[in-house]
């Protein structure tokens, strides 16, 4: 993929980190480390920008430097989660395949999370 490439795939990110912001159905936190990844392949002053934000620079920060998912974050994961696979099982009540397919996935999803630090210098789960 080419540097604009990137670079219009962060801005995307950002804006459905900020949609996510606003809607509790929608994640934030994934759009945002996406976006930061993505604008260190094509403009590095956009990732300091992300870096030193206010609002999501000191989880990216904690992401990138410790792999840390902080508590509050985590709780807020499994909470919409739950309610995702609640939704699921209600919308997918005639097709139980897709529905184990997609508890499957957010178990999987919830399997990783709780495998993270939720401090720095918190040892993974995995390597316990």
């Amino acid at each position: 993929m080419s540097r604009t490439g990137y670079f219009v795939l962060a801005w995307c990110c950002v804006g459905l980190g900020i949609i996510g912001a606003f809607l509790p159905v929608m994640p934030t936190t994934i759009f945002i480390i996406i976006a930061a990844w993505a604008f260190a392949k094509s403009s590095p002053e956009r990732e300091q920008w992300l870096l030193n934000h206010a609002r999501f620079g000191p989880a990216l920060r904690n992401w990138r430097d410790h792999r840390v998912i902080p508590l509050r974050a985590k709780c807020m994961a499994y909470s919409m989660i739950t309610l995702s696979g609640i939704f699921a099982m209600f919308m997918l009540n005639a097709k139980p395949y897709l529905l184990a397919i997609t508890l499957i996935c957010l178990t999987l999803v919830v399997i990783y999370i709780h495998r993270q630090p939720s401090v720095p210098g918190e040892r993974s789960k995995s390597s316990s």
